[in-house]
C-alpha cells in the first residue's frame, strides 16, 4: 500500500509499504479515507521530532474498518470511524482515573519509536490498537472534514478550555490562532464564555476568529495588555498559550486576572523562561500538557453534530495522498491552516 514516509528534515515520500494487519484481539483495520497534515507533524517534517527515516507518519484520519479482532465489541467491518491521534489501553491506572494522554501503555501514530512506534495515519491503510476506546462511529451525514477534527485539533481545543474549568460568562483570551486556537475559540464561544480575545499576526487568521465572534487583536499592532485589562477589569479569567513558546506561555501569566488560569497545549520543547513569580503572586493556575483528547472526544462530536463546532473554515485545501510532498512544503510555508489527504 502507499504512505508517506519521513526521510530527512524537509523530506517525505510516498513509498510502498506492506499492509497491516491484527496483531491482537483489541485491534482494527482501517481504511483512510482521509487523513489531516497537523502543525505537529512539522516537528517532524523539520527534524525537530525524531522518526526513523522510513517510518510512516501523521496521526488524524477518517476511515472504514475493514477487519477487527474478536475483543472489538464497539465498531464492526464496514462502520464508518474517526480516531484519536494517540491510543491509550483502557486498564492502566492513568485510564482508569480518566487520564488518557497519560497512559502507561499510550502510542502515538506516526511519531515513530519515541512514541510507541505506530505506523502513521498519511496511509491507505492503519492498524489501530485498543479499538474499544480509541475509535468513534462517524455521525450519520457527517462530513470526513469535520470528523478528522474531533480526534485532535477540536479535542485539543475543546481541552484547552475545559481543562481550564472555563463556565459560563468568563472571560478567555487565545493566544496564536493556528487550528487549534480557533477551535480554542469557538469550543470557548460554544462554552458561553462572555468575552474571547482572540490574539495573533497573521490578519487572515485574526478574520477568522472575528467571524466566530471573538474580538481580534494583533500582537504587534495592538496594546494587548492595555486592551484586554481596560475591558476585563484587569485580567481574563482563562488565557490559553495555543503556541507552545515561552513567549506567549508569559503572556498568558500577564493578562491572566488574580486567582485566574493559564491553559497551555502548544507543543513546549527545551528550556525557556516564565516570570514565575507574577504566575505566583496572582496566585494562578497553571495547566500545562497534552490534551486529553480521548476523554472529550463524544462530547466533542456531539457539539460537531449539532453545528455548535463547525471547523470546515478552517479546511484550505483538499489532495491527494501522491501530492503529500508538496502539501507538506505548502503548509511548512504557512500558506494553509489545515490539508486534507485522501487516497
Amino acid at each position: 500500500m502507499r504512505a508517506v514516509t519521513f526521510q530527512a528534515p524537509e523530506e517525505v515520500r510516498i513509498e510502498e509499504v506492506p499492509e497491516p494487519e491484527l496483531g491482537a484481539p483489541g485491534d482494527a483495520i482501517v481504511r483512510v479515507d482521509a487523513s489531516g497534515i497537523c502543525g505537529s507533524d512539522l516537528h517532524i517534517y523539520r527534524g525537530r521530532f525524531p522518526v526513523e527515516p522510513g517510518f510512516t507518519i501523521g496521526h488524524e484520519f477518517v476511515g472504514t474498518v475493514l477487519a477487527a479482532g474478536p475483543e472489538v465489541t464497539r465498531v464492526a467491518v464496514g462502520d464508518r470511524v474517526l480516531g484519536t491521534f494517540h491510543v491509550a489501553c483502557a486498564t492502566c491506572s492513568s485510564c482508569l482515573r480518566g487520564e488518557y494522554h497519560r497512559c502507561r501503555n499510550g502510542r502515538t501514530f506516526g511519531h515513530g519509536s519515541s512514541l510507541g512506534s505506530l505506523q502513521g495515519a498519511q496511509a491507505e491503510q492503519l492498524v489501530c490498537p485498543w479499538a474499544n476506546v480509541n475509535l468513534r462511529r462517524v455521525p450519520e451525514g457527517m462530513s470526513d472534514d469535520v470528523a478528522l477534527f474531533a480526534g485532535d485539533v477540536m479535542g485539543t481545543g475543546y481541552h484547552a478550555v475545559a481543562n481550564a474549568g472555563m463556565t459560563e460568562g468568563d472571560t478567555v483570551a487565545i493566544l496564536g490562532l493556528g487550528p487549534v486556537g480557533l477551535c480554542a475559540v469557538q469550543a470557548a464561544l460554544a462554552g458561553g464564555a462572555a468575552r474571547v480575545f482572540a490574539v495573533d499576526t497573521v490578519a487572515e487568521r485574526l478574520a477568522i476568529a472575528e467571524s466566530f465572534g471573538a474580538l481580534p487583536l494583533h500582537l504587534t499592532e495592538s496594546d494587548v495588555k492595555g486592551e484586554i485589562r481596560a475591558a476585563t477589569e484587569g485580567g481574563v479569567d482563562v488565557a490559553v498559550d495555543a503556541v507552545g513558546d515561552p513567549a506567549p506561555l508569559a503572556l498568558a501569566i500577564s493578562l491572566a486576572r488574580d486567582a485566574g488560569t493559564v491553559s497551555g497545549v502548544g507543543a513546549y520543547a527545551g528550556r525557556g523562561e516564565v516570570p514565575l513569580g507574577l504566575a505566583w503572586l496572582k496566585c494562578l493556575d497553571l495547566k500545562l500538557g497534552l490534551a486529553n483528547v480521548i476523554a472529550h472526544v463524544d462530547r466533542v462530536l456531539g457539539l460537531l453534530e449539532s453545528g455548535r463546532l463547525d471547523p470546515t473554515p478552517l479546511v484550505s485545501s483538499h489532495m491527494k495522498l501522491d501530492e503529500a510532498p508538496e502539501a507538506y512544503r505548502i503548509f511548512a510555508r504557512r500558506e494553509a491552516l489545515k490539508i486534507v489527504l485522501s487516497p
